[in-house]
């Protein structure tokens, strides 16, 4: 009897310190993962077609790579590819997205993207390779626009501005279509084109609405846009990563970086004729 109590004993002792060392275990590699997420110092970015990723390039990394960064590039052939490799882990960032467009992202694929600052902003234009003003406006000309659902509602923003449509009362800003215009006193023809296309095509229509991305990959004078969208908060462009890492250092280090003063002066001195949107938060 003695003997079977001294072996009850034996066994449970011997199971809480294994228990007690796996824990052990467990809490250490959960230590050592946080501090490898807060110490990592190799980042992986996503480049798309566009001058944000070149502003980064010319103008943040410098300032990341003093502060001890490497950063690495991933270059993508368009922006919906970067985003998905954000959204599996393979880049830890990109700059080339607005909140509309990542918003519409998480929407469609249940993601997580998350913008952590507003960065300068390329505004989208009015263009033409036919007029050379607004006002040039008439019956039954061919306007194209953009066919993603975010720059499609700026391109309707854009059009109201120039006074060539009305919206609807009530209609929501974010989400303009097609539907959402109440008058076309023009009868314009408004076609919905992919954003790539549109230059293009500048010589077979009258006025095009051209995202500042689209502008400058096809090298338009910016200067030649005869009208400029105002830039409202949710088309502010952004760094943006997934949500896990919103609040991680290498994040935060990012948003200091474009707020700095070194970046202020290489805005100051390459921002020509307010080719670039400032947001107030970096001003």
């Amino acid at each position: 009897m003695k003997k079977s109590l001294f072996y009850k004993i034996i066994t449970i002792l011997t199971v809480g310190t294994l228990a007690l060392g796996l824990s052990g275990c467990g809490s250490s590699t959960s230590s050592e993962t946080k501090s490898a997420d807060a110490e990592k110092k190799t980042l992986t970015m996503g480049i798309s077609p566009g001058p944000y990723s070149e502003l980064f390039t010319n103008a943040v990394k410098p300032i990341m790579e003093k502060n001890g960064y490497e950063i690495k590039e991933v270059n993508f052939s368009d922006l919906r590819q970067a985003d998905v490799a954000l959204s599996e882990g393979s880049v830890d960032f990109n700059v080339d997205q607005h909140t509309a467009y990542a918003n519409n992202f998480n929407k469609e694929t249940n993601g997580t993207l998350t913008p952590i600052t507003p960065i300068p902003t390329v505004p989208a234009g009015i263009f033409s390779n036919k007029h050379t003003s607004i006002n040039e406006v008439a019956k039954g000309q061919k306007v194209a626009i953009p066919n993603d659902p975010s720059n499609t509602a700026r391109a309707f923003r854009l059009l109201k501005k120039a006074g060539w449509i009305t919206i609807k009362d009530g209609a929501d800003q974010a989400t303009l279509t097609l539907n959402d215009v109440s008058e076309n006193p023009y009868n314009l023809d408004i076609t919905l084109m992919d954003s790539a296309q549109i230059p293009r095509a500048l010589d077979d229509i009258d006025f095009a609405i051209i995202p500042g991305s689209m502008v400058y990959s096809s090298k338009i004078d910016p200067s030649k846009s005869l009208l400029s969208e105002d830039v409202s908060k949710e088309l502010q462009l952004q760094v943006v990563v997934d949500e896990k890492n919103k609040d991680s250092q290498w994040a935060k280090d990012i948003v200091e970086a474009y707020k700095s003063k070194e970046f202020k002066d290489y805005m100051d001195e390459h921002n020509k004729n307010n080719y670039w949107f400032i947001p107030e938060e970096l001003k």
